[in-house]
């Protein structure tokens, strides 16, 4: 079962576990980083989560049957699927594309100002 972390953390703590990775030889899992909340966002909008759940629910589909199934324009949802093969959360098969992994978690952390 293929698993994915998506994140909101520093260049710092990323380098930090890759060294982990590098020193020990053990896989750290897999994540999609991103440096704020705020460009995680605007990354994952709610039409292209929408989109990943339907890929998670029905499996592989071209861009056209994926706009079709989600009531959307084909041009929107060729954008939103290239956005989101460039983060790795979607990769193409062939003429169709799919979410490679069996769960997708989320993380992020918010703290009270010193």
């Amino acid at each position: 079962m293929r698993k994915v972390t998506i994140q909101v953390e520093s260049i710092g703590a990323g380098f930090k576990r890759f060294k982990t990775a590098w020193k020990t030889g053990k896989p750290q899992g897999e994540f999609i980083t991103f440096d704020t909340l705020g460009t995680m966002l605007k990354t994952l909008t709610p039409k292209r989560w929408e989109l990943v759940e339907m890929l998670q629910a029905r499996g592989p589909l071209g861009v056209r049957a994926l706009a079709r199934e989600l009531g959307r324009d084909v041009k929107n949802v060729h954008a939103d699927v290239q956005a989101l093969m460039e983060i790795g959360l979607v990769e193409q098969r062939g003429r169709q594309v799919a979410v490679p992994f069996d769960e997708i978690r989320t993380a992020f952390m918010v703290r009270k100002a010193a």
